[in-house]
This record gives C-alpha cells, structure tokens and sequence, in this order.
C-alpha cells in the first residue's frame, strides 16, 4: 500500500483505493482541496531544494502560500488522482518529480520566451474542421474532449484543455457527437487519411460507449488503417485497467481486437516521464494489456529537473521495455520529446544541448530496438524532427530545422526553437 504514508487515506484497502470512482471522486480538483491535503500531509519543515529558487521554502506554511500563489499563476487548472499524489515524496516535495509535474511554485516561475504563443504548434490553424487537426497528408489527430485524469503542468494544449484559469480562457473541444460527426465526414471525405491519433484531453476519460462509437465509427472508414488512442491513465490511474467493475479496458480491448480481424491497427499511446510514476500496480495493469495483445508505446517529455539526466531516461526506457510497453519491432519509448514551448513553463524547459547530449549519451548502452527517438515538435506547426537534425547554435539558443514533406508554404519554411531563457 504504497499510500499508506497519506494521512487520509492510510487505512483505505487495496480494494477501496484500486477502483477507478474512488480515485475519480478523491482526486484533487480545487485549490481548497490542495491546501487542506498540504496541510495534512506536508511535514512541519521540508527537506531543502537543490533549486536556488526555493532556497527561502523551508516550512509546510511556506510551501503552502508559494503553491497556491503558484496555481493563480499557471495556464493549467489543478486535477491529481490520489495515486500520482501518494508517489510524492511530500518531505522532498520541493524537488519530487511528480510534484514538479503537476503542481507549480510561484518561486519557479520564470518569464516567457518573448516567442511563445498559447498555441506554439499551430494546431487550430492546422484544424480544418474544429478539433480535428490535420497537418501531415495521411495523419489527423481527432480531439475527442478536453478533460484529461491529471493536469499536466506542461500541456502543450493549455489553450484548450481543462477548466479556465486567471491567465488563460480556454477554447474547449467538448465530447459532442455533433462535433464528432463533422470530424468523421471530414475524415471519409479525405482518402489520404489512413491514420488517427485519437487525443484530447485524455481518451481515458471518455466513457465506454464514447471510445466504442469513436473507434467503431473510425474502423468503419475504409481508408483508416490505423488508430492511436492517446492516454495518460496507464501512468496517472493504472487501476482502471484492471478495475473489474469498469468497462472501459474491456471495451478497448474488444476493439482492439476489431481492428485486427479487419487488418487495421488499433494501439495505446500512453505517456511516463519518470520511473517513479511506475508501482506494482502499473506493471499489473501493463502485464493485463500485453497478454491480450495490446499494443502500448509510451511518449516522454524532456523536463528539467524531473528526466534530464542519463541515469533517470536510461531507468525509465528500461522499466518501459520490463513492461512491455512496444509493438513487436518498433521504439518502446516512441519518441522524447523536447518540451514545448507552452506558457508559463519556463522553469521546466531544457536547452536542445541536453537531448541531444542524452541521445549521444545513451545511444550504444541501451539494445537498439529499445531506444526512443529523441525529438522537437516545432513551433508554428513544423510537426515532429529528430532533435539530432537541426541546426543549432548553443550560444543563441536557437535551432533551425526544416519539413519539406509538409505541402505549400508550410514545406518552405525554416521553423526554429528556442532555449529558455537563462
């Protein structure tokens, strides 16, 4: 009961704390809820930060203030399931990984990159219909909803995904069938389509019958070939999949196995950034998904102070591969991702020198097959480049690469990265 050191919840049973609407209705959804549980589990004095920022927090009151001064702050409202909050070292909160992910310290903050906008990737101008972004000839990412199991502090769709925040109005993708149905007509109307990336928000927080209408709906499409649901719960709510009285993994599973009677591809894409985000019931819930032949790749985003360095990425692909988070012969880490530039992160991104000197470093140690491609998503809507490619200047900080597979202008262009600030 790796939950036990939770004050509220240490007397909770396996059987209790393991259900997908326990998690659900105790997950930390207001910041008055996040101080009443900061209160309760934070200890008098904290460990010190290796963070100069955070020299200054030294006690549980001053941990308290910096945090909820720092959530008035960011683009991305508060929503943690008690699993992910139970991971948190609570006495070394200042620099625990998954704190670092979730929930914002003012004291961290640093300005933006004067050349950062809300939607860096462009995906709304990429968007012919509304949450239906289709930017390469024969790919479209279908927005299913805008609600996801956890607010990442980094989303890269912080101008859509969850609740508003006093720094950012959101322009939802709300799970409408209306909506939905102009997204599949465009899709049929379009036969270079032959591959979906089902996201949102989170499709693990789609019902049941919604992920069943969306995949049934999309196998029903004669030129979709392939269909990527992307979730994060595998990592943020493993309990679901296993949860006997939820339907949702028995639901995607029988599509999954669809999809194979009619020679079409349906997989899992889920998303871990550090190795202690992984406990004996994700490698459970994992173990579950590889026996019924699902296939899972996971997607990591490079943070600084959470994954940045080789010994944390070695560990975590690693781990990944134990679990059997691959397709038959391809990455078992996918890609990872050099973190976008999204407001109010600052704090989190690394220069290009650390992916590119993580690749290098782990390239040889780790057997081939296992080995992600380390990547930049760049900015204006470039799509995905190996990190490796680019032209790179470390004393500007920018990196310039070029796409000329995408069509018109967007082919020409020369799109560029840039490092945070120092």
């Amino acid at each position: 009961r790796y939950w036990k050191n939770i004050p509220r919840w240490e007397d909770v049973p396996c059987s209790v704390f393991n259900t997908y609407e326990w998690q659900k209705k105790n997950s930390i959804v207001t910041k008055v809820q996040l101080k009443n549980f900061f209160e309760e589990t934070l200890p008098d004095t904290l460990e010190p930060s290796k963070n100069p920022r955070f020299a200054h927090i030294r006690t549980r009151e001053q941990f308290v203030e910096d945090a909820l001064n720092g959530l008035g702050m960011a683009p991305m409202s508060v929503r943690i399931t008690p699993h992910l909050l139970a991971l948190v070292d609570w006495k070394r909160a200042l620099d625990d990984p998954i704190r670092t992910q979730f929930v914002p310290l003012q004291s961290g903050f640093i300005g933006d990159h004067p050349k950062l906008t809300l939607d860096s990737l462009h995906e709304s101008e990429d968007s012919q219909v509304q949450g239906l972004v289709h930017r390469y000839s024969d790919k479209a990412l279908f927005l299913a909803t805008s609600i996801c199991p956890v607010y990442c502090r980094f989303c890269t769709r912080s101008y859509s995904v969850g609740a508003p925040t006093d720094t950012v109005t959101k322009v939802p993708n709300k799970p409408i069938r209306k909506r939905w149905e102009a997204m599949f007509n465009y899709i049929e109307s379009t036969p270079a389509i032959q591959d979906i990336v089902v996201s949102g928000g989170d499709t693990y927080y789609l019902e049941p019958e919604q992920i069943q209408e969306i995949e049934c709906r999309l196998l029903g499409i004669e030129n979709v070939r392939r269909i990527r649901f992307a979730s994060k719960g595998l990592a943020v709510l493993p309990s679901r999949t296993l949860d006997a009285t939820d339907s949702w993994t028995k639901t995607f599973i029988e599509l999954t196995k669809k999809g194979r009677k009619l020679g079409k591809q349906v997989c899992l894409h889920t998303h871990f950034n550090h190795p202690t985000e992984i406990t004996w019931v994700t490698k459970k819930a994992a173990q579950y998904l590889f026996q019924e032949g699902v296939i899972v790749r996971n997607q990591t985003v490079l943070l600084k102070g959470v994954n940045d360095n080789v010994e944390t990425m070695a560990k975590l692909i690693r781990l990944l591969a134990d679990m059997n988070i691959q397709p038959a012969s391809l990455l078992p880490s996918y890609y990872v991702y050099q973190c976008d530039l999204v407001r109010g992160i600052e704090d989190l991104r690394t220069p290009l020198s650390v992916i590119l000197d993580l690749e290098e470093q782990l390239r040889g140690t780790i057997a081939g097959f296992m080995m992600p491609s380390f990547v930049v998503d760049l900015p204006g809507g470039g799509g995905k480049r190996l990190a490796a490619t680019g032209s790179y200047d470390p004393k500007t900080g920018v990196s310039t690469f070029t796409a000329p597979g995408l069509p018109g202008e967007k082919g020409k262009r020369v799109y560029e990265y840039y490092d945070p600030k120092p």
